[in-house]
């Protein structure tokens, strides 16, 4: 079978910066209609080599073949955005001498964006889709795609994907999307310890490919000596352990992913309380009919659900559709304009800002995570040295001392989230914490999550990433309707023809005949009895009273001189905490099974 020449060749590539090669002996060929991704841990080197085919910056050594003719169209990871002027004048940009207006209509009609638009006005979502707009400009032979899926919506991913499939065009991919890439590739190239390898399939076959070279490498390593031991131990305890631990943390969630489900349907609490013990102490967030608006557009429409300790809930949907207004609900940010919110007790919570603001560009990585000096860091509550806790992270040991500034923009989402993780918590607030990761990082980061013991709300449009982390998603599909399913992005993509418990409409006529509700069955009673329902309603008020008594003992024992000067007095004390903590895990648990049971009765009675 005769095979197309290349249009693009690269060969024997070397590229460094002042120091050690970047890569070298690198080798590429591109041939028409491959739609090869381009993967590698971050700063290995991959945009630099799309900036050398978008001719941009030029290898120190080497040889380059552009077919003659050939246009690239070229998405930057970054693209930086004009002070001002329209969409349509910023797209146009794309040729020194500018483009026709009936050209740049018809490509922003493509990606859906209102060329008129200021560009201070746009979103980060608006902004890729315009940066987009100026790559696809012109109809170019090859497309440079540098995390194109950043900051875009699953509608809008997905039409890239059939976009991007059924163009027929030459692709390069640089991407942390994994589900994407999946789809999307024909072709794989890696950047791995300095070389550039090729694998002639998709991205579905990259761990199998990268475990073969990976497990072979160790091998070697094995036999060689002492001075290699560096090297061995990223490879022992990089991707490939990290993958086959994986395996169990995915039966694992598999489990959680069942007792969210039961516990949203409410079927068989007693099952959930006799698998995942009791449910004293485990309530975070529950909200009751949350409904918000803004003027006459309906965002959030009466909308329930319950957050236990240890859960894992994903949000998604388009842009714009209110999934941060959500998500401020529910840590009580923002107030609702009906419906009630109950926050746990002592939560504390950190939160990663995709803008990466807390980051300190001077600042060395050392001083990023121990800002008030020394060389370690408590990790939920294990002393760790930076320079160990940092190797956690993917760094090497020589970039503890370097600036922030010199990381690449996945370096530093990698430091944000060391440093947001290192932080004491039980509330993980996660707005797009995957953009501009690599695969390596990603599992680092579901490693992390998994350990971790706290709740996590995760904003994310990567969905093989809500697929591997997550108990329930939150689908906020817009006009006021949000719902949830138990499971990650795959098992809301199958269930999303049911409506299950949590969905409502904006009103009763849209609705039609409510589903039918699947309750444990509790009583033929159709309330809860007078004495129960008197408990339920006194429950909160005593819950509250009892920690304020937890902090007040909290604080007595906190004196530093009380065990020295009244060793009965501390014990006593320490005592009561114990008996006062033990109460509120009771409470809590009652309330819990107490309110279960009078919404599975108030179902079972009907309208």
């Amino acid at each position: 079978m005769a095979v197309d020449p290349p249009v693009i060749t690269l060969r024997d590539l070397v590229v460094s910066f002042g120091g050690d090669p970047l890569f070298e002996g690198a080798e590429l060929q591109l041939t028409p209609g491959m739609r090869a991704c381009l993967v590698g841990r971050n700063g290995s080197g991959k945009s630099t080599i799309m900036k050398i085919i978008a001719r941009l910056i030029e290898p120190d050594a080497g040889e380059l073949y552009f077919e003659p003719g050939l246009t690239i169209g070229y998405l930057q990871q970054d693209v930086p955005l004009p002070e001002g002027g329209t969409v349509a004048e910023f797209v146009a940009t794309a040729r020194p001498e500018g483009a026709p207006r009936h050209e740049v209509d018809e490509v922003l009609s493509r990606v859906g964006i209102d060329g008129a638009q200021d560009v201070t006005s746009l979103s980060g979502g608006e902004s890729r889709r315009a940066a987009l707009a100026r790559a696809l400009l012109g109809d170019p032979d090859v497309l440079l795609l540098d995390e194109p899926t950043n900051h875009l919506d699953l509608p809008t991913n997905q039409w890239l994907e059939q976009t991007l499939i059924t163009g027929r065009k030459t692709l390069l991919i640089v991407s942390h999307d994994r589900a994407f890439l999946k789809n999307v590739t024909t072709d794989t190239l890696w950047l791995h310890r300095r070389k550039l390898r090729h694998n002639p399939k998709g991205y579905g076959d990259f761990e199998r490919w990268s475990e073969d070279i990976v497990d072979g490498e160790i091998k070697a390593a094995r036999k060689l000596d002492q001075k290699l031991r560096a090297e061995h131990h990223w490879l022992v305890h990089g991707v490939t352990a990290r993958r086959k631990r994986n395996q169990g943390r995915l039966r694992n969630l598999e489990g959680l992913r069942e007792q969210r489900r039961m516990l949203l349907t409410g079927e068989g609490l007693a099952k959930v309380e006799a698998e995942a013990g009791p449910l004293s102490g485990r309530l975070v967030i529950e909200a009751k009919n949350l409904t918000k608006a803004f003027g006459e557009r309906t965002i959030i429409g009466d909308f329930s659900t319950r957050v236990l300790r240890g859960d894992r809930i994903g949000f998604i949907g388009p842009n714009g559709a209110g999934k941060t207004t959500l998500l401020n609900l529910l840590i009580g940010k923002l107030a609702p304009d009906s419906g009630r919110i109950r926050i746990g007790s002592n939560l504390s919570i950190a939160v990663f800002d995709q803008t990466r603001a807390t980051l300190v560009p001077t600042d060395t990585l050392w001083q990023t995570l121990v800002p008030g000096g020394g060389d370690s860091l408590n990790v939920r509550g294990r002393q760790r040295h930076v320079v160990a806790y940092l190797r956690d992270f993917l760094f090497d040991d020589k970039q503890a001392n370097a600036p922030v500034s010199t990381l690449s923009g996945g370096e530093r989402n990698r430091l944000l989230l060391a440093k947001i993780l290192a932080q004491p918590s039980n509330l993980l607030v996660l707005d797009e914490p995957t953009n501009d990761l690599d695969a390596d990082t990603l599992d680092v980061l579901q490693e992390m999550l998994d350990e971790y013991d706290g709740t996590v709300l995760l904003v994310s449009h990567d969905r093989e990433f809500l697929d591997r982390v997550v108990t329930s998603t939150i689908a906020v599909e817009g006009d006021g309707r949000v719902v949830e399913y138990a499971g990650g992005y795959s098992d809301y993509l199958r269930q999303r023809g049911t409506t299950p418990r949590s969905a409502q409409a904006p009103s009763a006529k849209q609705r039609g005949p409510s589903p039918v509700k699947q309750r444990p069955r509790v009583t033929e009673a159709r309330k809860l009895s007078y004495k129960d329902q008197r408990e339920l309603d006194n429950l909160p008020d005593r819950i509250d009273a009892l920690e304020t008594a937890k902090q007040e003992l909290e604080t007595t024992l906190a004196d530093p001189n009380l065990y020295a000067n009244d060793a009965d007095a501390y014990n006593a004390a320490a005592k009561k905490l114990e008996d006062v903590a033990a109460e509120i895990a009771a409470s809590e648990a009652r309330w819990l099974e107490l309110e279960a049971a009078r919404e599975a009765l108030a179902a079972a009675a009907g309208p």
